[in-house]
């Protein structure tokens, strides 16, 4: 049987809505899931979903009535003062760069009573690095691994992002950090 045009795209937006459906109904079953499992009277922690040969997570489950705590984009700091404004050379390379920001966190994040292992999530915007003249992921995977890898639990999820470009045309990176207080009581 021959089909029209019109009832080739009838077909197609059908099996569009279709697929939608139940990509929403398995998400909602996902959801059901996790909101039984915080009903059960269970002690209420942070759920990390992984396998354990990934240095990051694929989803956080993170219970009602905890406090998050969010970071700004938190950029590099300055490692070379006398390096011209706006150069590699000022903030080093991805690594470096990417470095110095986890080191701040640890900071950051000791000020507000947490520490790494309370992180939850992170954002990472990367840029082209002019002297690679590509977005240099591996400078970043290197220095994520230093704080957050395989053998460190816990791990994070974590999205990298390639981006056009940052404020400063020095910076090649910069990292938005999620975190979790722990349930009263301890550290989980």
């Amino acid at each position: 049987m021959k089909r029209s045009v019109s009832q080739w795209f009838k077909l197609g937006r059908w099996l569009i809505l279709t697929i939608g459906v139940s990509l929403l109904l398995l998400n909602f079953a996902s959801l059901d899931s996790v909101q039984a499992a915080m009903r059960s009277g269970e002690p209420r922690e942070v759920t990390r979903y992984g396998t354990a040969t990934s240095p990051i997570l694929s989803a956080v489950a993170v219970p009602e009535n905890q406090a998050y705590f969010w970071t700004s984009g938190t950029v590099p700091p300055v490692i070379n003062p006398t390096a011209p404004t706006g150069t590699r050379d000022r903030y080093g390379d991805t690594k470096t760069q990417a470095t110095g920001i986890l080191t701040r966190f640890q900071t950051l994040l000791a000020e507000g009573g947490l520490c790494l292992d309370d992180v939850v999530y992170l954002r990472v915007y990367l840029v082209n690095d002019p002297v690679l003249g590509r977005v240099d992921y591996q400078g970043w995977f290197d220095a994520y691994a230093q704080f957050f890898n395989i053998n460190n639990v816990p791990k994070v999820a974590r999205s990298t992002l390639a981006v056009a470009g940052l404020v400063d045309p020095g910076w090649l990176v910069e990292i938005e950090a999620v975190a979790v207080y722990p349930k009263r009581g301890g550290r989980r």
